[in-house]
């Protein structure tokens, strides 16, 4: 299935100084930006095609795949000065870079380039900025299999701040971690048929416009994943990853853990299934 990637947006919250213009999805978490992470993640699951919603710093982007230098995380043999890999990253990957503006609405990029969709009925579409170890497959299979015209994956409250509770005389009543109330959070990962375009304006977003109006009709599908999931929404946040990185604790890389899934069966196969 092709993969819709948001990655045109400023990042103001991930910069470490007003003069560093490199886009979000290009901070590095190790050797190999945001964006990398995120598609090497799609790609573990068979979906190498990708189209990515480019706005501020594009050239950034359309600049690290152009000169893409596959011995950054590939083992190899050098030898008469020629590099022969023992494996590769995005040598079977296809990468559509579509710019969509810079000051435009999530929703907007992604009407956009809805021509690039083609007749796929079912498509994938995600921030650049958040890794998980979600099990795609599983999402995929039951938006499939179902009525529903979208699904996204929930994740509980990701905040380290408590819930007060207080009774009319302002003393506490109870106290509890954000996390442990009974409420979810978007955390992306959308899977959509193309049906979603007929709720989406000009100029709207995918979530208050699309997944608003699909909630009014029952119609949106919550995958709850209690999983590994960090968004990398600000430099702290993504020092974390960078830490656990080097440690080793490197959920969201499932490729490295585990062998790849089988490929996902076509549309018309799933149906019949």
């Amino acid at each position: 299935m092709k993969v819709v990637l948001f990655c045109g947006g400023y990042g103001m919250r991930m910069r470490s100084s007003a003069h560093d213009d490199v886009p979000k999805p290009m901070q590095l978490v190790g050797p190999r930006p945001l964006l990398w992470h995120i598609m090497r993640y799609y790609a573990h699951f068979g979906h190498t095609d990708f189209i990515l919603c480019l706005g501020y710093g594009a050239q950034h982007v359309k600049d690290y795949f152009l000169h893409y230098r596959e011995t950054s995380s590939n083992d190899f043999v050098l030898q008469d000065g020629e590099a022969e890999l023992f494996s590769t990253d995005i040598s079977d990957w296809r990468i559509t870079f579509a710019d969509t503006g810079v000051e435009t609405p999530i929703g907007e990029r992604l009407r956009r380039v809805r021509h690039h969709l083609g007749d796929d009925e079912v498509f994938l579409a995600n921030y650049s900025d958040v890794l998980s170890d979600a099990p795609l497959d599983i999402m995929i299979d039951r938006l499939v299999a179902s009525d529903n015209a979208a699904s996204m994956l929930v994740v509980p409250p990701q905040s380290s701040f408590h819930c007060v509770q207080l009774d009319e005389a302002s003393t506490v009543t109870s106290l509890a971690p954000v996390s442990e109330l009974p409420v979810w959070e978007n955390g992306g990962f959308f899977v959509l048929r193309q049906e979603i375009f007929d709720k989406l304006p000009v100029g709207g977003d995918l979530v208050d416009d699309v997944c608003g109006a699909l909630v009014r009709e029952g119609r949106l599908l919550a995958h709850r994943h209690r999983g590994f999931w960090q968004s990398a929404d600000t430099v702290k946040e993504r020092i974390r990853l960078e830490a656990s990185y080097a440690s080793g604790e490197r959920p969201w890389m499932m490729w490295e853990h585990e062998p790849s899934p089988a490929p996902v069966p076509l549309l018309e196969e799933a149906w019949s299934s």
